[in-house]
């Protein structure tokens, strides 16, 4: 008698508990790529991370969604696959485009190095000085 008095209070609990074990396995996977996003864009330094692990989960959650269609799970699991794809592709975007500065940077400071002559004169192409 007394669970059926507290079914008003029952089902509501389990319905809020279910969603948050949905929430927390959507959301998951993608928390602990939320400080290194953050840490790479602040040092604009991409050394630290493999961009082979975002190869490798972007084709396990894409072999998983292509699962689905052939035999259905859970939708959670469906919103995790889509929602680390695009938090791989966001890694990616972002390592490629930190790489890519930093690759020119050190490209530019190799050719103004290369510029200069050991006594400190500028060397040009058409007129190089013949001793420093």
């Amino acid at each position: 008698m007394e669970a059926e008095g507290l079914d008003w209070l029952l089902v509501p609990l389990h319905q809020l508990v279910s969603w948050g074990a949905a929430a927390a396995m959507v959301f998951g996977g993608v928390v602990p790529y939320v400080p290194q996003y953050r840490d790479i864009r602040r040092t604009q330094n991409a050394d630290g991370f493999s961009t082979y692990v975002c190869l490798v989960l972007l084709v396990a959650n894409i072999l998983r969604i292509l699962f689905w269609f052939g035999r259905r799970f859970e939708s959670p699991l469906l919103w995790q696959s889509a929602i680390m794809i695009l938090t791989m592709l966001l890694m990616l975007k972002l390592c490629t485009e930190v790489r890519v500065a930093n690759e020119l940077n050190a490209r530019r400071r190799s050719f103004a190095a290369s510029r200069w002559c050991s006594c400190g004169r500028a060397v040009t192409p058409s007129r190089r000085p013949t001793s420093c």
